[in-house]
């Protein structure tokens, strides 16, 4: 038996962003505007779309995240940007509940 969490409870919001990659956590910038995280940043959400002029972000529910240090730990977690699209743990950061991880893809699955 497998598990997912694909899809539960996600809701979006589109804004201005130029640029920015499909799955990298993003910030509000300004009114209506989203840019990547710089290393350290709280991030309101990740990116599911964009082109030139805007993005698609998720604001909620479950999301696939990426990180490129140390594997986030399981349950409720301090997180922000890590300056890579991704995720760092950050005892300074906002928690966030983890609810799984992958080891291989160096993702985790995170309640926004």
């Amino acid at each position: 038996m497998s598990v997912s969490f694909h899809g539960i409870g996600q809701w979006c919001a589109t804004f201005l962003g130029d640029g920015i990659q499909e799955g990298a956590v993003v910030k509000v910038t300004g009114q209506g505007t989203a840019a990547a995280c710089a290393a350290g940043d709280p991030f309101c959400g990740v990116a599911v779309a964009g082109d030139k002029e805007a993005c698609t972000v998720q604001l909620g529910g479950f999301a696939r995240l990426s990180y490129d240090t140390a594997a986030p730990a399981i349950g409720y977690t301090a997180l922000s940007a890590d300056g890579k699209g991704g995720v760092q743990s950050d005892e300074d950061g906002r928690s966030y509940w983890v609810v799984e991880q992958d080891a291989a893809a160096k993702t985790v699955t995170v309640l926004l």
